[in-house]
């Protein structure tokens, strides 16, 4: 696949993305990135940036990313709801009393059943729940994520959130070919250095807003059981390496950040793993269904509650008048 876009001043393209055969290169399609769909090519882009970025562009990303946002805190407030209240049946163990957060009740009442299966459900998938909303603020809203964990690991931004020196106004940037030459040379000596394996290239991208090329391989550090994250950064108009950015065992905030994308986007464990987040899908909007079922209810128990309170106060006015 590659990237395609207008030269300057040049008329717009109706499509971003161009699909050619590895082999001989004929053309296999073409697929629009952002709007709505035009072509059965243009479903699949669209889905994934309704899932991105609500196909909205920037202001989409950071809507879904101050709602991971709210998910992260959410999952450490749901689990501390879920804890025994101190001293209440206290002649059971902790463990005992917290024992029944974790089991539901299926001969309990229509509601019981709800609530049970939304704490539950919860606790049970905790882990993953915490997984997928964390790795969520990652893609959206990626300075702040940079912040939290640079504050506890090492870790490196992500080469195109870096600032580089300002782009030359007299000369233009390599030619593909030059660059992928440059790309290939560059990343052998870093395999070399670094003592990793170059399995496949992958990708070669210009940022041409900061004057950069990022050349892409899989590597024996990347562990993913598709493509690969192992890239380097260089000037776009000197080749000059400016950074290198390794999946695992560079920085422990940078190999976190690989397993929870790796996680995130099922791309570990094989198909087992993929059938797992398929299910998790459907389990948290199952948590979402019964956690507004649970809202509804208790609202309209407040609801009742203060109109029985407001008539109490009437008749006792009433009767005090």
């Amino acid at each position: 696949m590659i990237g395609m876009e207008p030269r300057t001043e040049a008329p717009a393209l109706d499509f971003n993305f161009i699909h050619l055969d590895p082999i001989t290169g004929q053309e296999l399609g073409r697929a629009t990135w952002g709007g709505l769909p035009h072509s059965m090519n243009d479903v699949m882009p669209f889905i994934y940036s309704l899932h991105m970025s609500l196909a909205a562009g920037e202001i989409g990303g950071w809507i879904l990313g101050v709602v991971a946002l709210i998910w992260t805190i959410d999952c450490f407030v749901a689990f501390y709801l879920t804890l025994p209240i101190p001293g209440k049946n206290a002649s059971k163990g902790y463990l005992a009393r917290w024992k029944t957060a974790w089991l539901v009740k299926w001969r309990a009442s229509a509601y019981r059943i709800n609530f049970d299966i939304h704490r539950a459900g919860g606790l049970w998938l905790w882990g993953m729940l915490l997984i997928f909303a964390w790795s969520s603020v990652s893609f959206d809203l990626n300075g702040f994520y940079t912040q939290v964990t640079k504050f506890f690991l090492d870790f490196d931004q992500p080469a195109w959130a870096q600032s580089f020196t300002q782009l030359p106004v007299d000369r233009a940037p390599l030619e593909w070919e030059q660059a992928q030459a440059i790309g290939v040379q560059l990343m052998a000596e870093q395999a070399r250095r670094e003592g990793f394996v170059i399995e496949r290239p992958l990708a070669l991208y210009i940022l041409r807003d900061q004057g950069l090329f990022e050349y892409r391989v899989r590597s024996s550090l990347d562990i993913g059981d598709k493509a690969g994250q192992t890239s380097i950064i260089f000037d776009a108009y000197s080749g000059e390496l400016r950074s290198v950015s390794l999946p695992t065992g560079q920085h422990s905030g940078n190999t976190l950040t690989t397993w929870l994308l790796e996680l995130h986007t099922a791309n570990l464990f094989g198909l087992p793993y993929r059938i797992f987040v398929c299910i998790l899908g459907l389990a948290i909007a199952t948590l979402s269904i019964t956690g507004v079922y649970i809202w509804w209810k208790k609202r309209l128990a407040r609801r009742k509650s203060l109109e029985r309170a407001s008539k109490t106060d009437i008749h006792l006015l009433s009767e005090n008048a």
